[in-house]
């Protein structure tokens, strides 16, 4: 695997250096079901039905280590039950899959979580009436103070908990949440919850984090301060897997595309050639947007935007005026 060098954005207020993608990723032609160089989770023959309905219809799939995987489709496609039985939140009619070269098959969700495998939900699970580090220090595992009889005895478990407070304080740093530490998870706006979701995952350092639309619901302030997160995790050493409806950020971020429509895996390959295709775009993508989000964001540059959206009225979109608008919508969040 290489990654590509690419020009740093020239947009000094909002625009960080765009960062490599990870290149080199498969084996032969890009195709549904291609074989990776270092795949961390192989799938075969996965299944899932409802009644008559077929959720997940997977003949073969590789997920790339140490890079950003998107897993794209239209609503329906099966994403999240794939995510669900791959992370042992469902069960599958019939099929296996490992991760790491560990069978997975039948193994609970809290014993994947364990091995390294950790995931975010569409909806976001924090616990409302737990301030924000009690929500942090639930997302580590090993705590010797949640067995019983430890748990009577302080001196065996205290000094393991100030290490895990210790770990919580340096993400909640990380994630620009420390000035919440001790407020309740109920008065966060919905961006927030999502990076406090992504924070708590990170306290058992796993190698492969499993994103579920992280950029549902979260508004333009913070989507930024999120795809600098994802890219960042990749940077750690993890490995990325997320489902997103936004192409824009997909294109920008995810190193290698999978595609699902009605259950099946239908294409894969590196984002520019998934969306050069127009069956791809037409059917699965909704490319005909009017702004691209990564010109908006300065993440690239204006002749490098999408050529299905208005290149020149991303360029001219107020970047300030849109941060002051979302910070207004937090702050109406703040006060319902």
């Amino acid at each position: 695997m290489s990654a590509d060098s690419t020009s740093q954005n020239p947009n000094p207020m909002t625009a960080p250096v765009q960062r490599p993608k990870t290149t080199g990723l498969h084996v032969g032609d890009a195709r549904p079901g291609v074989s990776k160089v270092d795949p961390i989770i192989v799938a075969d023959n996965v299944t899932r039905t409802f009644g008559g309905l077929t959720a997940v219809d997977v003949e073969h799939l590789e997920i790339p280590r140490n890079a950003i995987t998107a897993l794209i489709g239209p609503n329906g496609a099966g994403k999240t039950t794939l995510f669900n039985l791959l992370t042992g939140f469902d069960k599958p009619n019939t099929g296996t899959w490992s991760y790491d070269g560990k069978d997975l098959a039948r193994v609970p969700a809290h014993k994947v979580a364990r091995m390294g495998l950790v995931r975010t939900f569409q909806l976001t699970k924090a616990l409302g009436r737990l301030s924000v580090m009690d929500n942090m220090k639930l997302g580590q595992t090993g705590q010797r103070g949640e067995r019983f009889w430890h748990s009577l005895i302080p001196a065996l478990w205290r000094s393991q908990d100030r290490e895990i407070e210790d770990r919580a304080d340096e993400l909640l740093v990380k994630f620009k949440l420390d000035a919440k530490r001790d407020d309740l998870a109920a008065g966060l706006s919905g961006g927030q919850k999502k990076l406090l979701e992504m924070a708590r995952a990170l306290m058992t350092s796993p190698n492969l984090v499993m994103l579920d639309e992280p950029m549902a619901g979260v508004n333009p302030a913070l989507t930024q301060s999120l795809l600098d997160h994802i890219l960042d995790l990749k940077d750690e050493g993890m490995t990325v897997l997320f489902v997103e409806h936004d192409m824009h950020m997909v294109r920008h971020i995810a190193d290698w595309v999978v595609v699902m429509a009605e259950g099946k895996v239908v294409a894969e390959g590196a984002p520019d050639e998934v969306m050069k295709n127009p069956a791809v775009i037409d059917a699965y993508l909704g490319a005909h947007q009017e702004l691209d989000l990564g010109v908006v964001t300065g993440r690239i540059p204006v002749i490098h935007a999408d050529p299905t959206t208005d290149a020149a009225a991303s360029a001219a979109v107020d970047v300030t005026a849109l941060e002051s608008e979302a910070s207004a919508e937090l702050d109406k969040e703040d006060t319902k």
